[in-house]
């Protein structure tokens, strides 16, 4: 396979588990990939998350964020609120760009 397929197959694997977060909750880059037996890859999920606007079916990229909680990609979302918009629509609490109750709210892939 080209080092292109297995890109586009690791973020397909990514995105088949991020259609899987529940509304209302959220997970981390780095949680999606330990579920996936990359624990290193985090910054390829996130390359993954920034690509997902052209995925089909859409996936819930707002619900995945940092290790800590803090929307560090709502700039891939056009605008510098829509990200939290989402997420406080689903009922997340966001307060100063981090999810408040982080560990609430957390949804662990390997766990669901």
């Amino acid at each position: 396979m080209t080092e292109t397929g297995s890109t586009s197959n690791f973020f397909e694997q990514v995105y088949q588990i991020v259609r899987q977060i529940p509304e209302g909750r959220v997970t981390s880059y780095g949680a999606i990939a330990r579920a996936l037996g990359s624990a290193g890859s985090s910054r390829m999920v996130g390359w993954a998350m920034r690509a997902a606007h052209t995925a089909n079916p859409p996936i819930p990229a707002h619900r995945v964020v940092n290790r800590a909680g803090i929307l560090s990609g709502k700039r891939a979302f056009g605008s510098p609120t829509l990200m939290q918009q989402l997420l406080e629509n689903e009922g997340v609490s966001i307060a100063d760009d981090q999810v408040v109750d982080f560990a609430e709210v957390f949804w662990d892939p390997a766990n669901p």
